[in-house]
């Protein structure tokens, strides 16, 4: 914990806020610069003598929770709120994986792509909500449970899983799911639910062990796929991935070439529908 660089976060992110932004009289006699520390407290639900302590600073290490309500009190961003997090020792919180919880803006954008095969996933690999499209060319991944929610957890656990890609591409998938695990677990740390499937990989499965030894990274881009549909057969596809700025979740749409034979073989499932289950 840096109690110094601490301090100074919360003084600044206090003094850049006007009472008028939580909903406070500014007052006639007001000299502070944006709020006092006592209304900081009041906001955050703590004593003024705790707060002003860790401003000062001589507090104790606060705890998740007290941070959790300093963001709140504070009016933090998600990125504001997981600085203050790391400056007080902690991995950054997680975040939701609930359909409900798509960001306003990715559900917008999701709207408008009810037609073609696109999907919200975590960082994770668990599907927060899927087109059409999308489950006729990978299947429901709506109904899975538990660690099994995680496609990067079933891909090493479930060979079912892997039988969509051609046998030859599934070596450069291995590293890239590794390589996403990797960000998210060194991201959000042991105790977080990347940690909790990371621990039960490396318990079951040698060849993720194997790749999680070796620190594999990778970008965000999905680039070109091959999928093998028990219905179409192959399809050459173009992987596009578009990442929320908090990391929370991202959108993955599957498109194919005009007029392509793997075009046509989009079209047909977008009307008779269809399973990648064998």
């Amino acid at each position: 914990m840096d109690r110094a660089r601490l301090a100074e976060y919360l003084r600044t992110r206090r003094e850049a806020l006007q009472p008028e932004d939580v909903g406070l009289p500014r007052g006639q006699r007001r000299r502070t610069k944006g709020l006092r520390r006592e209304e900081v407290a009041v906001l955050s639900d703590m004593s003024i003598d705790y707060y002003s302590r860790l401003e000062q600073p001589r507090g104790p290490h606060p705890s998740e929770q007290m941070l959790g309500a300093l963001a709140r009190g504070l009016r933090l961003s998600i990125e504001e709120r997981d600085h203050l997090f790391q400056l007080a020792g902690y991995a950054t919180p997680g975040r939701s994986v609930d359909a409900g919880d798509v960001n306003p803006g990715m559900t917008r954008i999701f709207e408008g792509l009810r037609d073609a095969a696109a999907q919200v996933v975590s960082p994770l690999g668990e599907t927060m909500l899927q087109t059409r499209l999308s489950v006729a060319l990978l299947g429901d991944e709506s109904v899975f449970t538990g660690l099994a929610r995680s496609m990067h957890y079933r891909w090493f656990t479930d060979p079912a899983t892997r039988l969509i890609y051609p046998e030859e591409d599934r070596a450069a998938e291995n590293r890239t799911i590794v390589a996403d695990l990797h960000a998210s677990y060194t991201r959000e740390g042991r105790a977080s639910r990347a940690g909790a499937i990371v621990e039960a990989l490396l318990a079951t499965s040698p060849d993720f062990g194997s790749l999680w030894r070796e620190h594999p990274v990778s970008g965000p881009c999905c680039g070109p796929k091959r999928l093998r549909h028990p219905q179409v057969g192959m399809l050459e596809l173009h992987c596009q991935r578009l990442v929320d700025p908090d990391r929370s979740q991202q959108l993955v749409v599957y498109t194919a070439a005009p007029g392509s034979e793997s075009a046509e073989k989009m079209r047909f499932l977008a009307v008779v529908g269809g399973s990648v289950s064998v």
